[in-house]
C-alpha cells in the first residue's frame, strides 16, 4: 500500500513516500481504509524528534482517523466491514499511524461518524476533543454555575474546549488574538472574548468576574502563559493544562488555594488504559453533533496525502485556527 513515512526526524522535508505491507488487524483491532486525518501540534514534534513515544522507523505518523473499516480482527462486535469511523489511535511507538491507504486501529478507541458529519470534520475531532473532554469533564467537572476561561479560544484543542464548556452550561471566556479569531471563538459558544495583547490578564479580571477570578482556566498555549493562567483562576478554583512544563513562577497554587491538572491524552495510547473512553467520548460527542450542540471548526486550506509536509509547515507557522485536515482517499 502507499504511504508517506519518515525515516529520520527533522524538518517537514524528511516525509517520503513509500511502498509498505498492507497490515492485517489482530486481536481486538480493525483495519481501516483511510479517507482523511488531521494535523496536531504532536505530530509536527515526533516528526520533528522532540517526542520520545516514537513509533519505529518507517515511521507512519499522524493518530487522528477517519475512514471505512475494511476487516476486522478476532474480539471486535461493534463495528462491522463498511461502516464509516474514527478515532485518535495511533502515531505514536508501537502503534501504526494515518499517513497510508489503510491503519490499524484498536476498536476501543473509535466511535461510529454520525449522520450528516463530513468525512473532514470527522478527522478533525478525535485528539482535541478527546483532549478538550478530559480536562474539562473528567477532571474539572464543569457545571452550568461555572464561569470558563479558554486559552486559544480559536486553536485546536481551545475551540473545541470552547464548545464542550459551552454544551455544559458554563459561561465562557476565550483569549484570541484576532477578530478573525474572535469569530470563530464566538461560533463555538464562547460569551466573552478577550484579546490577550490588549488586556492584562488583572484588566479582564476586573471586567469579567469583578476581579476574583474564573471558577476553571484551561490553558492550551503552556510556558510563560501558565503563570498567567495560575493568576487567572479564584481562589479555590481549577487551573487545568495540556503542556506543563514551565520555569514561570507557580507560588500562586499555593497561595489561591488551586487545584492544578495536567492532562497528557497520549497516555492511553501508550499503555493501553482507558482506552475504551475514548470511544466512548467520540461517541458521546457525536451524539452532540447530531443535535447541534457541537462541531469542530476544519481549516479551509486542503492538502492531499503526498502534500502532508505542506500541512505540517503551515501548522507550523503557528497562527492556524481551527484543524487542519489531510485528505488521503
Amino acid at each position: 500500500m502507499k504511504a508517506i513515512v519518515c525515516n529520520e526526524w527533522g524538518s517537514p522535508d524528511v516525509f517520503t513516500r513509500a511502498e509498505i505491507e498492507t497490515p492485517e488487524p489482530g486481536t481486538g483491532q480493525v483495519r481501516i481504509r483511510v479517507a482523511a486525518t488531521s494535523v496536531n501540534p504532536v505530530d509536527t514534534k515526533i516528526r520533528a524528534g522532540r517526542i520520545k513515544a516514537a513509533p519505529a522507523f518507517p515511521a507512519v505518523l499522524h493518530g487522528d482517523v477517519a475512514g471505512v473499516v475494511d476487516a476486522i480482527g478476532p474480539g471486535v462486535s461493534r463495528f462491522a466491514v463498511g461502516d464509516r469511523v474514527h478515532g485518535c489511535a495511533g502515531g505514536f511507538k508501537g502503534l501504526f499511524g494515518a499517513l497510508a491507504e489503510y491503519m490499524i486501529a484498536d476498536a476501543r478507541a473509535l466511535a461510529l461518524i454520525p449522520e450528516g458529519m463530513s468525512i473532514r470534520e470527522a478527522a478533525a475531532m478525535p485528539l482535541v476533543s478527546i483532549t478538550a473532554w478530559l480536562a474539562l469533564v473528567d477532571r474539572a467537572r464543569v457545571k452550568p454555575t461555572d464561569h470558563v476561561l479558554i486559552h486559544a479560544g480559536a486553536g485546536g484543542v481551545g475551540h473545541v474546549a470552547v464548545g464542550i464548556a459551552k454544551a455544559l452550561g458554563a459561561r465562557v471566556s476565550a483569549t484570541v488574538s484576532t477578530e478573525e479569531k474572535a469569530l470563530i471563538a464566538r461560533s463555538m459558544g464562547a460569551d466573552d472574548i478577550i484579546y490577550y495583547r490588549d488586556e492584562t490578564v488583572p484588566d479582564y479580571l476586573a471586567r469579567l468576574t469583578g476581579g476574583d477570578g474564573f471558577d476553571v482556566v484551561f490553558d492550551t498555549v503552556g510556558g510563560e502563559n501558565i503563570e498567567r493562567s495560575l493568576r487567572a483562576t479564584r481562589i479555590g478554583g481549577h487551573m487545568l493544562g495540556i503542556a506543563m512544563r514551565t520555569t514561570a513562577n507557580i507560588a500562586a497554587i499555593h497561595e489561591r488555594n488551586l487545584t492544578v491538572s495536567g492532562v497528557f491524552m497520549v497516555l492511553p495510547l501508550l499503555s493501553g488504559v482507558g482506552l475504551d473512553h475514548f470511544g466512548e467520548i467520540l461517541a458521546t460527542l457525536g451524539r452532540w453533533y447530531t443535535d447541534g450542540r457541537f462541531a469542530p471548526v476544519v481549516h479551509p486550506a486542503e492538502f492531499h496525502l503526498e502534500q502532508v509536509a505542506d500541512a505540517h509547515r503551515l501548522l507550523e507557522e503557528g497562527s492556524v485556527s481551527g484543524k487542519i485536515v489531510v485528505d488521503v482517499s
